[in-house]
């Protein structure tokens, strides 16, 4: 739980691997630099990202890398960089890898060879590295390979391969992965990929981010996987109570649950994602609960990416052109 008065926050919702649309998302936030070095602008600036940056794009390796970047550069300038898990990073981790696209599986391929063939399986050092070599990397191994239908069957069975020992419990990007939680706390708000009720504040919201951690460091939790946190549909990162309306839960008694949670967590707002907000990022329960999943990703509804700020008791959205190039 972070203390951060007077700082301003931003937060960015499901990436979905796609780079492009990442950066236009974390410059108009106003914490990338607008050229290729892709430094840290934001200052004193909170940045955080609701989960969801695997499954359903080629880049998701390339944004864990940046982030990653940006969160080094920002503790050098006083600011800050968190994440927490969406239900694609936990499915990764146990395997379950049907949303994953045959690109998203190449991308894994293509960064363990890279870690071996260019820093001897150095892992971190290849992580680190990544987001600056990853294009001419894929160009080269494209222009030199041995042509293989698609279908084939030692070549799927080795993209396969590469992408459980990344995500595995204990495998290489599963421990990039256990820095975070599945819930944050930042002042008076609270940050979750699907949502939270109150029996995950009544179990203890520090005690579910380290038994995540846990898990997907390969410690010891019973051998499973995190249920509450994980798992089922009011999980944290499977919840989707506050993200849209459905006859069977009327929009004031979703409000009502989350009032509880609020006064339980002592907190004031709810930012999530999860669910792709076709109107844009908007908020519900009179604005103490916002929904920032715009589904920006090309593999999703390639829509205009957008942020919400947060300074002080103001919430405002923030949107890129629609014919930003960057």
């Amino acid at each position: 739980m972070i203390s951060a008065p007077e700082r301003r926050i931003v937060a960015v919702g499901d990436l979905h691997g796609d780079l492009r649309q990442t950066k236009r998302a974390l410059r108009v936030a106003g914490v990338l630099s607008d050229d290729e070095q892709d430094n840290w602008t934001g200052g004193t600036t909170v940045l955080v990202q609701v989960g969801d940056v695997l499954d359903r794009g080629p880049d998701e390796i390339a944004i864990l890398s940046l982030l990653w970047h940006l969160t080094e550069q920002a503790r050098s300038k006083g600011g800050a960089v968190f994440q927490v898990h969406g239900n694609h990073e936990t499915m990764n981790v146990s395997h379950e890898f049907n949303d994953t696209p045959d690109c998203g599986f190449e991308d894994s391929q293509h960064f363990v060879d890279y870690c071996n063939e260019r820093h001897d399986g150095h892992w971190h050092t290849a992580f680190v590295q990544w987001r600056l070599e990853w294009p001419e990397w894929k160009k080269s191994r494209f222009e030199s390979s041995t042509w293989l239908p698609f279908w084939n069957v030692f070549k799927v069975r080795k993209k396969m391969d590469a992408r459980v020992l990344l995500f595995s419990p204990g495998g290489p990007l599963a421990l990039e992965l256990s820095r975070h939680g599945v819930v944050l706390k930042i002042n008076d708000w609270l940050f979750a990929h699907g949502g939270l009720l109150p029996h995950h504040v009544a179990y203890g919201l520090e005690k579910m981010n380290s038994e995540v951690s846990n898990w997907m460091k390969g410690g010891a939790y019973n051998g499973k996987q995190p249920f509450i946190a994980t798992k089922g549909f009011d999980s944290i990162v499977w919840s989707r109570l506050y993200s849209r309306k459905t006859k069977e839960i009327p929009q004031p008694k979703a409000c009502a649950v989350l009032q509880q949670t609020l006064d339980a967590a002592k907190a004031k707002g709810l930012v999530i994602g999860h669910t792709p907000q076709v109107e844009g990022a908007n908020s519900e329960c009179d604005g103490k609960v916002w929904r920032i999943d715009v589904g920006m990703s090309r593999g999703v509804l390639n829509a205009t990416p957008q942020v919400i700020e947060i300074v002080g008791d103001e919430v405002k959205v923030l949107s890129c052109q629609k014919d930003d190039s960057h």
